[in-house]
């Protein structure tokens, strides 16, 4: 260890120490081994202090450094101070111990060498202007990488702005990248501020000094259950080498391919799941897709199964799914055109047609003909009928004792009577005869008015009935 007896001082090796000369106003470095005597004159400012000593793969930053000539020689003004380049830097790297000059500041201290690994970077920044070990002319604002595998040699025309690693893409993965700065990518396409892109070349990725990573982009399996929905958000080509217009929708199945990555101007709009009809089913869809692709708006499209597809955007089940309208025997369908066509038996019907078609059969309506009611038919004794009213003419006639199936003219017609009358219909004459007073209490079970209107006689019992139109009695 240096010591200090008054105004003597012994410096051991590697140590140094500063002396002010009070007359002059000059510090001098003095260096080690050394004894040193110290004047009346003079002043130990800093020290003893051991030398700086790097050892290898290190480097520290030293602020204010000498200033030497050709040969390395410390330059010294004409008083005796080592001139110093004032607000600079020096990056020293392994040598032998040295101490530091009067003025000189350890900025930095000892610090190891930056070993940047494979697949990763050290994004740097000109902050003044140099030229390269490589001759590249580096401009104050400039930013590049420094790829591993390497070590890193610090300059102080460089800043380390921070160290990045590369993207591992996997299969079905890629990554959305952002241009920070007009630049070229890594395949050489010319890439302006803010534009985005997408690379999905599996494996490790390194993005440039003016490229950000966004997001990892996971792709979307396709079956034959499964169609992604698409929009696009600008004008571009897409992977298939079709032009799609900003806002255009479209759909992607499995027929054009197993997996999918959205572009960078495609909007995912959902998953659309297939819609299966079986043998006994059908469905319309409303402003079916034609064949140019296009939407063909308040048109419909009949579907029978046994079928499955997708609904392509802009489509839409007008009553969902239904089933086949099945006809036995005794039922029909009565039936109304909407628009003008010619159905199956070549007969030409025109909108506002109402036909009936009768069973056995099973039947699914065009989408030109609307289904107005589901008939059947309905059996009567012989002391049963029924009111049936023809909607054209407006007649109205009975139907008694056959089995009957109102056609698409007719429908049932309820027989308005006095309440009276009513209870007097329900009265059972057997268990209630000439009971006046159970005329004016209503029954629990009032009749059906489209049902002809029949009374129970007792034996040995008559009536007189009075015919309105005819104005005779019987």
């Amino acid at each position: 260890m240096a010591t200090a007896t008054n105004s003597v001082y012994r410096i051991p090796p590697y140590s140094y120490i500063h002396v002010l000369d009070l007359n002059l106003n000059v510090t001098r470095l003095e260096i080690g081994p050394k004894t040193f005597v110290k004047q009346d004159n003079e002043k130990v400012i800093y020290g003893p202090e051991k030398m700086i000593t790097i050892p290898p793969r290190n480097f520290c930053v030293i602020e204010n450094p000498i200033i030497r000539d050709k040969e390395s020689r410390v330059q010294f003004d004409e008083n005796g101070q080592a001139k110093l380049a004032f607000a600079d830097l020096e990056i020293r790297f392994s040598r032998d111990p040295f101490p530091l000059y009067p003025g000189e500041v350890l900025k930095q201290n000892v610090t190891p060498l930056k070993v940047i690994p494979a697949n990763s970077a050290l994004r740097l920044k000109a902050v003044l202007d140099f030229d390269d070990e490589n001759n590249i002319k580096r401009t104050a604002g400039d930013e590049w990488l420094f790829e591993g595998p390497g070590t890193y040699i610090p300059r102080k025309e460089v800043s380390i702005e921070e160290q990045i690693r590369a993207t591992i893409i996997k299969p079905n993965q890629a990554i959305r990248l952002r241009a920070r700065k007009e630049c070229t990518d890594r395949s050489g396409n010319n890439r302006v501020t803010g534009e985005e892109w997408i690379v999905k070349q599996t494996g490790a990725y390194l993005p440039g000094a003016y490229e950000e990573v966004v997001s990892v982009v996971d792709a979307y399996v396709l079956t034959e259950k499964k169609a992604l929905h698409l929009r696009a958000i600008r004008t571009f080509t897409d992977d298939f080498n079709k032009k799609r217009l900003n806002g255009e929708e479209w759909l992607i199945t499995l027929n054009d391919t197993e997996t999918h990555i959205p572009n960078v101007y495609e909007e995912v709009v959902g998953v659309v799941n297939v819609t299966t009809l079986n043998s006994r089913q059908y469905t319309v869809i409303i402003d079916p897709i034609g064949i140019d692709g296009k939407p063909q708006m308040g048109k419909k499209k009949l579907v029978k199964g046994e079928k499955s597809f997708f609904l392509q955007p802009g489509e839409k089940l007008e009553k969902g799914i239904q089933d086949f309208y099945v006809l036995m025997e005794d039922e029909g369908l009565i039936l109304k055109c909407i628009e003008a066509f010619e159905d199956e038996s070549k007969v030409k019907r025109v909108p506002g047609d109402r036909w009936m078609i009768k069973g056995p059969t099973d039947y699914v309506p065009p989408v030109e003909v609307e289904v107005i009611s589901r008939r059947k038919a309905i059996p009567l004794d012989r002391s049963e009928g029924i009111y049936v009213r023809d909607i054209k003419s407006g007649k109205i006639r009975a139907v008694i004792g056959e089995t009957y199936m109102l056609n698409q003219d007719e429908e049932l017609w309820s027989k308005e009577l006095p309440s009276e009358i009513e209870n007097l219909l329900t009265r059972d004459p057997i268990l209630d005869p000439g009971n006046v007073d159970s005329l004016s209490k209503p029954k629990s079970l009032p009749r059906n008015k489209y049902e002809v209107v029949s009374y129970r006689v007792q034996h040995n019992g008559a009536v007189q009935i009075y015919d309105y139109k005819e104005k005779k009695s019987r």
